[in-house]
C-alpha cells in the first residue's frame, strides 16, 4: 500500500486551517491545504476593487485582549489603528453604537448619566423580578422599550429570521450600557485591520505550503484522505458524517456589492439598519477600514437568510435542539483517530477571529508537542 505523501491534509483554507498549517510547517511537517473555493483565506478573503480591499464575505474587524495573539498576527502583516464605531439607522435617524451616552442623547435629548439611568430604570421597572422567557422579554428587562423597539427588535428579527418572542432569551445574555461618551464598539486592548487587507495575513501564514483551490473534499474524499497521515477538517461536522443524525441549522448571508462613482457614500465603515421593513441588516463601506482616499467607493448590503445547499453557512443556531444534535456528532468526532476537527463549522460555535487563531494554536501545540 502506498505511503501517505503528507503529514496533514487540511480541509479549508480559512484562518483555522491556515494557522494550523503554518504551525505544523514550522515543525517540519508536510502539509497540503485544500479549499473548494477559488481562493484562499476563507471568509476573510478580500477582493481588490479600484484599490479598495473589499471584505467579500462580510466585515472582519480584528480585536483581542490577548497581546500574544495580537503580536502573532502582526508578525505576518502590520495592522492599522481602525476603531469600530458603527451607527444604527432607524427610520432615517442615526444613533451611535454601542449603547452609550451619545445614543441616549440622541434618543432622549439628555446629557448626563443620571438622566439616562433614570429613564432606563423607569422603562425596565415593570419587568423587574420576572424571569425572561424569550429574547424580547430579556431585552426589555435589560434596556427598556425605546432601545429595544428602535435598535434591537427589527435588526435581531432580520438576523435570525424569527420573531423576537420566538427566540430564546440566552441569545442576549447581557446588553452593555455605557454611561460615557464612548463609541468604540469593542472593549479590547488591541483592534485594527491588516494594512493591505486580510489576504496579506493569509499569504504570510501559508507561505511555503502547498495549497490547492477549487478542490471539493467530498467529491474525491477517499483519494484525498489517502494522501495524508491525518486530516484537519474545518468544514461542517454534520456533512463530514453524511448527516447521519440530521442536519445542523445555520443562518447565512447574501452580499450585494456595488461600486459607486463617488468618494464617500455614508462616512462610516458600518451602518446597521434596524427597522424591520428594510430587508438588509447593514451597509458596509469598505474603504473606511483602511482610511482610503480612492475616487470611487464600494458598498455591500448584507441580507440574512436561512442556510441551504445553495449558500454558505455562517452562524450556528445554538438552541437546545441543535446543541443536542451537535453533541451526537461530537461523540462521533471524538472516536475519530485520524481526523482533527476545528473552527466554527466543525465545532458548531461562534468564533471571533482571535478565538479561531487561539484555538488553532492550542490544538497544534497539543498535537505537535
Amino acid at each position: 500500500m502506498r505511503e501517505p505523501e503528507y503529514d496533514f491534509l487540511i480541509v479549508g483554507a480559512g484562518l483555522y486551517g491556515a494557522v494550523f498549517a503554518h504551525e505544523a510547517h514550522k515543525k517540519g511537517k508536510k502539509c497540503l491545504v485544500i479549499d473548494k473555493r477559488e481562493h484562499l483565506g476563507g471568509n476573510t478573503y478580500c477582493e481588490d476593487v479600484d484599490g479598495i480591499n473589499v471584505h467579500k464575505y462580510g466585515a472582519h474587524i480584528f480585536h483581542t485582549n490577548d497581546k500574544a495573539i495580537w503580536d502573532y498576527v502582526n508578525s505576518f502583516v502590520p495592522f492599522n489603528r481602525y476603531t469600530n464605531s458603527p451607527l444604527a439607522n432607524y427610520e432615517g435617524e442615526l444613533y451611535n453604537l454601542p449603547f452609550n451616552m451619545n445614543t441616549f442623547r440622541q434618543l432622549w435629548g439628555i446629557s448626563t448619566p443620571d438622566e439616562a439611568k433614570a429613564i432606563i430604570a423607569e422603562q425596565t421597572q415593570e419587568y423587574k423580578g420576572r424571569v425572561p422567557s424569550n429574547l424580547e422579554e430579556q431585552a426589555l428587562t435589560l434596556a427598556g422599550r425605546d432601545i429595544y423597539e428602535k435598535l434591537i427588535k427589527g435588526y435581531t428579527e432580520k438576523q435570525w429570521g424569527r420573531k423576537a418572542t420566538e427566540l430564546p432569551a440566552f441569545i442576549i445574555k447581557r446588553l452593555p450600557l455605557r454611561f460615557t461618551y464612548d463609541n468604540n464598539y469593542f472593549n479590547d486592548d488591541y483592534q485594527g485591520i491588516p494594512i493591505g487587507g486580510y489576504n496579506k495575513l493569509t499569504e504570510g501564514l501559508l507561505e511555503g505550503i502547498e495549497c490547492r483551490t477549487n478542490v471539493d473534499f467530498f467529491k474525491d474524499r477517499k483519494k484525498l484522505e489517502s494522501l495524508a497521515e491525518q486530516v484537519v477538517f474545518t468544514g461542517k461536522i454534520d456533512e463530514y458524517f453524511d448527516y447521519r443524525h440530521g442536519k445542523l441549522e445555520y443562518r447565512s448571508l447574501h452580499f450585494e456589492h456595488t461600486t459607486l462613482d463617488q468618494d464617500n457614500y455614508q462616512g462610516n465603515a458600518v451602518v446597521n439598519y434596524t427597522e424591520a421593513t428594510i430587508p438588509y441588516t447593514r451597509i458596509i463601506e469598505h474603504k473606511h477600514f483602511e482610511f482610503g482616499k480612492q475616487k470611487t467607493t464600494v458598498i455591500t448590503k448584507e441580507y440574512p437568510l436561512e442556510a441551504s445547499s445553495d449558500n454558505e453557512p455562517y452562524y450556528p443556531i445554538n438552541d437546545a435542539k441543535n446543541t443536542d444534535l451537535f453533541n451526537s456528532y461530537k461523540k462521533m468526532a471524538d472516536q475519530e483517530t485520524t481526523t482533527i476537527f476545528g473552527g466554527r463549522l466543525a465545532e458548531y460555535r461562534y468564533y471571533d477571529m482571535h478565538q479561531v487563531i487561539g484555538a488553532a494554536l492550542a490544538k497544534t501545540r497539543k498535537i505537535l508537542s
